[in-house]
């Protein structure tokens, strides 16, 4: 089938540069990037339907700014002006409120406030509420990151995520890792329990009992638990637990051990042992990646639901019910499902560090 012909669309040097720089400041409004990356996409060529699934909107949408750059060029992708009441905020101060919260912080404070924007400004607290959501600013928010610096990352995560979604025949592959410094604590007055209307309450302080450490290694396939207990945390309690996986995997079967690069995974000794039982074959996680071992996921459950609002008078009381949530745990396991292949973890990486990456406007 045939359509209606597309007038050409060729950019020259200074609107490419121009369409770029607009899909790269931080400061460009969400909607007029998301335009630039239509036209740019349009140039090369490519179809306005693969254009459309790529950012995610429809084929109109796509012929529509295809068509108001071709008329009217780099300012057709701007917004027509609107009916009502003139502006009272020009674009000028609003591109300076932009730039001050992006590039800038208060004396005596770590981020703007509508209130210290608004004073500094010289403008309302609503109207820098507004210029904030328009734009997506919340300088209030603060999320945490970590990136691996291994040299061995991509290897690494290949390796250990083909293990979780093809592991080897004969074979058992255990995500091994330590909870270490498990407080047992006890609240100075007795908890008030849950009431119609009113949650389980306690006080915000407490005594501290001692603490423990609880070695767990978590089969994948099944999502059974091996653990168990010691009051120290050194390569001779992990020796420990070494043997105690030995000694619960039948003997036929290779073990595939994926874990961190603690100090006690790695001493002499260790590398002794494991040297000398061919069966055991070892795969580190990057370094900082300690998400990519499915235990971690394991130990987060055991403490929201056994841990955090427990209270334990003594150590023992603690490794008791530590040792019956994983009884509880292994009587109807559940293994975690790894859906994740690594090239789209690697490329969601690879994304996050684009996005993040400084970017000269």
């Amino acid at each position: 089938m045939s359509g209606r012909p597309k007038a050409p669309l060729v950019l020259t040097e200074a609107e490419r540069k121009e369409l770029v720089a607009l899909t790269l400041r931080r400061k460009t409004a969400q909607a007029l990037a998301l335009r630039a990356r239509i036209v740019l996409a349009c140039a090369q060529g490519e179809d306005s339907r693969v254009v459309a699934a790529r950012q995610r909107v429809s084929e109109q949408t796509v012929c529509k700014w295809r068509g108001r750059f071709v008329a009217q060029r780099v300012e057709g992708l701007l917004d027509a002006p609107r009916s009502g009441a003139p502006r009272s905020i020009d674009d000028a101060r609003v591109d300076a409120v932009i730039v001050r919260t992006l590039e800038s912080v208060p004396s005596g404070a770590t981020h703007w406030s509508t209130r210290t924007m608004a004073h500094a400004m010289g403008m309302s607290q609503t109207a820098i509420s507004r210029i904030w959501r328009a734009f997506g600013l919340q300088p209030h928010r603060q999320e945490t990151f970590k990136l691996s610096t291994d040299p061995m990352f991509v290897d690494k995560v290949r390796d250990i995520v083909g293990l979780y979604l093809d592991a080897p025949r004969r074979a058992m592959v255990l995500c091994v890792d330590e909870k270490s410094q498990i407080q047992a604590l006890d609240r100075t007055q007795p908890m008030l329990p849950l009431a119609p209307g009113m949650p389980e309450r306690r006080t915000h302080d407490y005594v501290r009992h001692g603490t423990t450490t609880l070695f767990a290694a978590l089969d994948v396939a099944t999502g059974r638990v091996i653990g168990e207990t010691h009051r120290r945390h050194r390569s001779s309690e992990f020796l420990k637990f070494l043997r105690t996986i030995e000694a619960n995997v039948p003997a036929e079967l290779d073990i595939h051990l994926v874990m961190d690069n603690y100090g006690t995974h790695k001493t002499p000794t260790i590398r002794r042992w494991l040297a000398a039982r061919p069966r055991f074959q070892v795969h580190f996680t990057p370094t900082s990646a300690s998400w990519i071992n499915q235990v971690e996921r394991w130990f987060a459950t055991l403490t929201e639901r056994c841990i955090r609002r427990s209270t334990h008078r003594s150590t023992l009381q603690l490794e008791q019910a530590i040792g019956e949530y994983l009884d509880v745990h292994n009587a109807a396991p559940r293994p975690f499902v790894w859906s994740k292949s690594a090239d789209a973890i690697l490329a969601s990486i690879e994304r996050f560090c684009n996005r993040v990456q400084p970017v000269e406007s």
